[in-house]
């Protein structure tokens, strides 16, 4: 301690006219102090006053320049010295050397950076503002090729330097990407992939930018997907694969890297990864076998990548991936749904899916978890079946099959996302089926649950689907007992309100069902639709210039079936309505023209 006090002391006093000798004494004496006791001499360190001096012996003739960088890399790995050595000043001569030649000097100065950086938001900004980087970022540049030790030390630190530089920031990151520095990063991972030091340091790098968008059309440029596969092979370590995984996973949001990565092979390994896992129960192989599955399931969300691997439903990829959803692991029935829904991204796949009995596996998956209730099973199962169910050659086909049955089962179910997709999945079948239409509709069960859920204020998805499907058993049974079913369980307010929705679509679907109402069941919905008030709805949409054409016409068609009925005509009256249609008379869409006239005629025959 003495030894450390008189040392201090004596470079304050010597730092402007002093022998080298006596420094490299006094600085000598701090670095070994600093190995024994890093933080306590620290702290002196900064009581001194000595962090000033060091500014002063950042000077590329100094012979103890190295010195004075490794004290202040030392210095710097306690988080409490990073803002005063930014304050000291030491930030500008320290970029100053990066321009040196010495390679000790160089590695020296790097980690001093590299460790005021980290998790300092002023040191990262003092850095910057000296233009740190882009000397660092030419460095990497030049030495790339160079598999000499020491110069692959010195990329490995300036590799750290960069990753404190730009960690969870966002600004740094982007001025990193423009700088250049990805293809730069790509090939060093290339060149030096027997450097396992040097490796990691690129893996974190790359784990830092892959999360920007920018980034990730600059490694679709580069060969990243085949370098991180051939790389991803060699690993044996449970942690060095999940370093990967963590650069694998956002990149793999990129279509293009997609496809990148299932030409260089991942699949295959992602693929004997879970055949190795998939029956153990250690925590490791576990969270691989989650990481694996999720990776594979990314890679499908690509159209093209997709396609590659269903190769016509005869793939090798899609085969295994079916083998997964009868597996007893939740993980993979997961996954193995998931991945289903993704394949049945176009109609081709899905009616060949379908054709080849993928509707029963599913339905069997579905009927393990009516009991168990594994909320992401059902989720992913009901999702495949939904996307299934959208070409019009599958729909009569899954409901011989008995979807909605399999499908019924879960409407006891409490989970938003699961009522969403039963929901989606029941609308996407009886699309254009008359008989279905009317056999759901007709389930006074099924009709009770959709008005409850048409009042689900905090899930406004479930909300949306139970409108919309309430509707669509109208529309597509055109069945008056179905229009009563609905009308005692209370629906009709819903379909008034479902006209006022935001969205064209769904006003225009309420409309159509409240006109076949009219049309059919006007005596049985005529206390509901006055009580909805209903009139004075279409007397708004009709006066607002915004209405879609649809809109205005099918309110004109509703409004001519409604004035059948006495309380409803007469409200249709006291509002003036005629003067409203007149207007539309000579609206620019021809069909909303010509029912203006028709409904100005039948209103003024009704009064």
């Amino acid at each position: 301690a003495d030894n450390l006090s008189e040392a201090l002391k004596k470079l304050k006093i010597t730092s402007t006219d002093s022998t080298a000798d006596s420094l490299e004494g006094c600085l000598d004496c701090l670095l070994q102090a600093l190995a024994q006791n890093n933080m306590e001499t620290s702290e002196k360190i900064q009581k001194s006053g000595v962090l000033q001096v060091f500014a002063s012996l950042l000077t590329p003739q100094s012979s103890c320049t190295a010195k004075v960088a490794n004290i202040i890399a030392e210095v710097a790995r306690n988080e409490f010295m990073r803002n005063p050595c930014v304050d000291a000043g030491l930030i500008p001569p320290l970029v100053q050397l990066l321009n040196c030649k010495d390679q000790e000097v160089l590695l020296q100065t790097g980690r001093a950076l590299g460790n005021i950086c980290y998790d300092s938001h002023e040191g990262r900004n003092a850095v910057d503002h000296a233009g740190g980087a882009h000397i660092v970022v030419d460095h990497l540049r030049s030495l790339c090729s160079k598999t000499d030790p020491a110069s692959e030390k010195l990329l490995t630190v300036f590799c750290g330097m960069l990753m404190n530089y730009s960690n969870e920031n966002d600004t740094l990151q982007s001025q990193l990407i423009n700088m250049g520095v990805i293809p730069t990063l790509v090939k060093l991972l290339g060149i030096h992939c027997q450097n396992a030091a040097l490796t990691e340091m690129c893996l974190v790098a790359f784990g830092n930018l892959a999360e920007l968008e920018s980034s990730k059309e600059q490694f679709a440029y580069t060969n990243i997907a085949e370098e991180l596969v051939k790389l991803f092979k060699k690993q044996i370590e449970h942690d060095k694969k999940e370093m990967i995984f963590e650069v694998l996973a956002p990149l793999a949001e990129n279509d293009v890297i997609k496809l990148q990565l299932v030409e260089a092979g991942l699949v295959e390994c992602l693929l004997e990864i879970v055949q190795k896992t998939v029956d153990s129960d250690k925590e490791d192989d576990i969270a691989e076998l989650k990481t694996a599955s999720d990776l594979m399931v990314l890679l499908l969300l690509g159209d093209e990548s997709m396609q590659k691997l269903f190769e016509g439903g005869r793939g090798s990829v899609f085969q295994r991936v079916l083998s997964w959803i009868p597996s007893n692991s939740h993980q993979l029935q997961l996954a193995g749904a998931l991945a289903i829904a993704n394949f049945a991204r176009n109609d081709g796949n899905c009616i060949h899916m379908v054709d080849n009995g993928i509707v029963q596996k599913l339905m069997d998956l579905l009927d393990r978890h009516v009991e168990d209730g594994n909320v992401t099973v059902q989720h992913a199962a009901l999702s495949a079946l939904r996307n299934l169910a959208i070409p019009v050659v599958n729909k009569a086909k899954m409901l011989s099959a008995g979807v909605a049955e399999a499908v019924l089962k879960f409407l006891r179910s409490e989970m938003p996302p699961v009522q969403f997709k039963l929901l989606g999945t029941l609308r996407m079948l009886i699309d254009a089926q008359a008989e279905a239409a009317e056999q759901l509709g007709k389930n006074v069960k099924l009709v009770e649950r959709l008005v409850e859920w048409c009042e689900a204020k905090d899930h406004a998805g479930v909300m949306g689907e139970s409108n919309r499907l309430l509707s669509a058993l109208i529309r597509h049974s055109k069945s008056k007992d179905v229009i009563r079913t609905i009308v005692q369980s209370g629906g009709i307010k819903h379909l008034v309100t479902m006209a006022t929705s935001e969205h064209v679509i769904m006003q225009n679907e309420a409309l159509v069902a409240l006109a076949l109402i009219a049309a059919l069941e006007l005596v049985t919905a005529e206390k509901d639709l006055e009580n909805a008030q209903l009139v004075q709805i279409l007397h708004r949409l009709l006066s607002d210039d915004r209405s879609a054409p649809e809109i205005k016409y099918n309110s004109m068609v509703l409004i001519c079936a409604l004035i059948g009925s006495e309380p409803l005509q007469k409200e249709v009256q006291s509002m003036a309505f005629l003067e409203v249609i007149s207007k539309l008379r000579s609206h620019e869409n021809k069909t909303v023209a010509q029912q203006a006239s028709l409904t100005e005629q039948r209103l003024a025959v009704e009064s």
